[in-house]
């Protein structure tokens, strides 16, 4: 018998063990094995016991001093997601455990309320989205990212999203009351207008139809909202960057970005076997062209060429989005208010003295 490779609504053809296990353990399927292949493997989820909510960022190429991420571990399997390395911290694979043993936060709105509260706590736009989706399938019943919102619309308390799920629109009543005081910004995130590469990249994403509606449906609502093409991967997707601001434009949006492929830790050799396995005909081609914007390696993790790339091909990127950007009109920049906090009540429901 074969080994199994791909499963069905999962992106990771294997369970890798992170940089930091002890022991690794492979399977080895021979001609004389009368076991069943299994063709799904279902998502588990567990509570996360952490005791803080709020992380910090002092990277100097990332817009943002705060973040939060509800989840661990991100439903969608979308192969080349740079979080899969983190995985490793938990002892698990940032293969199909990433996929499929999904960490939540149960205590999420306490702590961020807590943290709110706090005599020093300074305020800047909190980022939602930056390491997992907080709109994966887990949230619709979950529904920690919105009670993260409500907490934040009490505070006046600004508040950036980048997802690739129609599910936003879910919260779409919160997110409009958050617009009206300047404190909320909306990036969808459009890979890929082609439905069949975006079911081998991003088995358990919306569509691209999905996405753009999204965009349109905020937008609609007032919801400042604008478009990530991300990631720019050469010679799989890069062609269609021009198309990807339009439709994003037509729909809407009113700011793009973009970021270049990044491979880190054991993002790399999942990617190189999914690419191998799917696209055999040009994988080959695929990482040339990387290599020639990293440097001569498959990934870069130095501030600024991280996110963009160095090189002739990068720069050619670059200036193609550039110029769809500004014929597109998508050159508005989102400014959000932090003027307006105010700190939460206690959870107790106890006023203040003064």
């Amino acid at each position: 018998m074969k080994k199994p490779t791909k499963l069905k609504g999962r992106g990771a053809l294997s369970n890798r063990a992170g940089r930091f296990a002890k022991t690794e353990s492979e399977r080895v399927y021979d001609d004389l094995e009368d076991e069943e292949l299994v063709d799904s493997v279902p998502t588990e989820l567990h509570a996360d016991a952490s005791r803080s909510i709020v992380a910090r960022n002092r990277s100097p190429d990332i817009p943002f001093d705060q973040s939060i991420n509800p989840y661990r571990g991100c439903e969608h399997g979308c192969i080349y997601c740079y979080a899969r390395a983190t995985h490793s911290y938990l002892d698990l694979s940032p293969g199909r455990d990433f996929e499929t043993q999904i960490y939540y936060k149960p205590r999420a709105v306490e702590l961020l309320r807590k943290e709110l509260a706090r005599p020093g706590y300074q305020v800047s736009p909190i980022a939602l989205g930056t390491n997992t989706d907080p709109y994966q399938p887990a949230e619709r019943r979950l529904e920690l990212t919105r009670g993260i919102l409500e907490l934040l619309h009490e505070t006046r308390h600004p508040v950036s999203i980048v997802t690739k799920s129609g599910l936003v629109l879910r919260d779409l009543d919160v997110l409009e009351r958050l617009a009206q005081d300047g404190l909320v910004a909306v990036f969808v995130s459009v890979t890929t207008l082609d439905k069949d590469l975006k079911r081998r990249l991003e088995p358990r994403t919306a569509g691209p139809e999905r996405r753009l509606q999204a965009i349109r449906e905020l937008s609609r609502h007032g919801v400042p909202t604008g478009v990530m093409a991300a990631p720019v991967i050469p010679a799989l997707n890069d062609h269609e960057l021009e198309r990807i601001l339009e439709a994003s434009a037509d729909a809407g949006a009113r700011s793009a970005g973009y970021v270049l492929l990044r491979l880190p830790h054991e993002v790399r050799p999942l990617f190189v076997e999914w690419l191998n396995e799917h696209f055999p005909d040009r994988a080959e081609h695929v990482l040339s062209l990387v290599r020639q914007m990293r440097d001569g390696r498959l990934n870069d993790p130095r501030f600024h060429s991280r996110q963009r790339g160095a090189g002739p091909y990068a720069e050619l990127l670059k200036a193609r989005f550039e110029r769809a950007r500004r014929a597109c009109g998508l050159t508005g920049s989102i400014e959000l208010d932090t003027a307006l906090f105010r700190r939460p009540r206690p959870a107790t429901g106890q006023l203040e003295l003064l």
